[in-house]
Formats: structure tokens, sequence, C-alpha cells
């Protein structure tokens, strides 16, 4: 019979691993479970440089460290992935190995960006998805961002502060993104707006990004465009399929829950990019995993 814990966390990137910290140190039994790779969105990080205590380091080593810091606080950490979980005052989850039981349960499923699926957009250097955490990387250059929501907007608002030139491509006539901001945009010198055209191709010199191919949607004409940087906001995949039974998630499918990391279902608490949000950055993701590791402490009782 598989051991009963007070706490299961389902997801190994940095809210989940912060959530197994804290919830050790307050002498909880803890069962982190991932399905991929420890350390979410952030281990692919080349370089990470808004943590603070580290002027700079990789994801991959600061993931290392949160797994390893993690595991010698006595977290009992598995690769299994979460199908179904049954709420109730003893929570059942099943993963593809097996069945384990909790008193309380965090989800921190994380989300993935969603890409182009261009051929070297993994490989390349160059081609990122968050303009705050990469954007210093790229001053007094030229970069493009490619999507029409708000969320690309904000990208190339920020990156035209520091860049020289920002050129935004997007494959509809209009931006689905706020008004404000896209007029906020053509209100920039260093700006460049594309419209009807997409990124069909990726250039290359010496393992790193050299340009974009393009097509305009409507005309069909095609051109390559040097740029230094490839921002992509085309928008995000959350990870919360586990958890559709419990929750009605929102219009993007994020789990509806606010700052307390609290959710309707008694015991269950979510942490991390999975929830909805204003801001994804790993500083956050780590807050979520205190906050509700603390309140998941808190449910578990004396």
């Amino acid at each position: 019979m598989s051991q009963h814990y007070d706490i299961i966390i389902a997801g190994g990137g940095p809210a989940g691993l912060t959530a197994a910290i804290y919830a050790r140190r307050a002498g909880r039994s803890v069962l982190l479970l991932e399905k991929e790779g420890f350390g979410g969105q952030i281990a692919t990080a080349p370089k990470v440089e808004n943590f603070p205590g580290f002027s700079a380091i990789s994801g991959a080593e600061l993931a290392d460290r949160m797994y390893t810091q993690a595991e010698t606080l006595g977290a009992s950490i598995e690769l299994e992935e979460v199908l179904s979980i049954q709420p109730g005052p003893v929570i059942t989850v099943t993963t593809d190995y097996g069945v384990h039981t909790c008193t309380a349960l965090i989800l921190a499923t994380g989300m993935k960006r969603r890409t182009l699926g261009l051929p070297g957009e993994e490989r390349l250097s160059g081609v990122s998805y968050c303009a705050v955490c990469d954007g210093a990387f790229y001053a007094g250059r030229d970069v493009a961002v490619v999507g029409g929501g708000s969320a690309a907007l904000q990208d190339a608002l920020f990156l035209a502060d520091t860049c020289r030139t920002v050129t935004v491509i997007h494959r509809r006539a209009q931006f689905r993104g706020d008004p404000v901001l896209a007029d906020a945009l053509r209100a920039r010198d260093n700006v460049e707006l594309v419209m009807d055209t997409v990124v069909t191709g990726l250039l290359e010199s010496s393992g790193a990004l050299a340009g974009v191919r393009l097509q305009n949607t409507a005309t069909g004409e095609t051109r390559e465009l040097a740029v230094d940087g490839l921002f992509e906001a085309v928008g995000q995949l959350p990870q919360c399929k586990p958890a559709e039974s419990l929750l009605s998630l929102d219009e993007n499918g994020f789990l509806p829950v606010g700052e307390d990391c609290r959710t309707p279902v008694p015991g269950v608490f979510a942490a991390g990019d999975c929830r909805t949000k204003d801001v994804r950055q790993l500083t956050t993701a780590c807050a979520d995993g205190a906050v509700a590791a603390l309140a998941a402490c808190r449910y578990c009782g004396a």
C-alpha cells in the first residue's frame, strides 16, 4: 500500500520546488511529482540575471540547486505524470505509475510557450520567449517581435526602450491586443509594424539567429529581415489538464485562482504559471510556491 503524504505537489518547476522546500521545512511529508524534467521552462535558459542573489546563473544550475535543496530536506521526488485527481477528505492522485493519497494538493503544473514550429527554433541562440528576461542582451541592437496580442505589444514597447529597432510582425491586418498599446507603438520612431505577415523561416550564422524570412499572407511576397533577436509572443499553453475535473478553467485555460493560491476545492491549491495572473516570472512562481505551501500546511492542521 502506498504511503499517505501530508502534501502532494504536481509539478517540478520553480513553484513546485519552492513549495516542497517550504513544506518540508514546516515538517510536512511531501511527494513532488513531475512528468518531464525538473526546473520547468527556466531549466532551458542559458543565463538568468533577474533572480535575487545571483548576478548571473544558468537556468539549469538554478533548477539543480532548487531540486537538490528540496531533496536534501527530505522531499520524495518522482518522475510521474498525474492522470487524475479525486478530491475528498483524503485526496487521491492517480499517476502513470500508481496511486498516491494526501491531505493537501498543490497544483504547480506550469505552462509551455506556444512556438512557431520552425526548424532551428529551439536550437538557435537569439530566439526568446521572454522580453523581460532577455531584452537586456539586445540593447542597441535590432530585434523582431512576432504576435498580435497585448503580450506581444507590451514586449515590443519594453524592447523599444533599449533596442535600436523593433519590428512587430503580425499575421493579421489588425492587432488583437489593447488599442492603446498599438497606438503607443505607432508613436515610437524605432518601431515598425509589419501586418498580414508570417515568419516562414529563421536565418542563422554560426549557430546564432541572423534574421527571419517573411511572407505577406495577402500578396504572397517574401523577403528577409536581418535581426539579432526574435521574441515570440504567440500564446501560452497552460498544463492544467489534470485539474479539469476539479475546477472550471478561465477562457485561456488557466486555473482562476487568486494571490492566496486557494482553489474552491478544499485542500487543493494552485501555484505558479498554471494559475491566472498578470506577471509570470521566476520570482513570482517562487512566491506562489511559498504561499501555497504555507496555506497547505495550515490546512493539514497540527
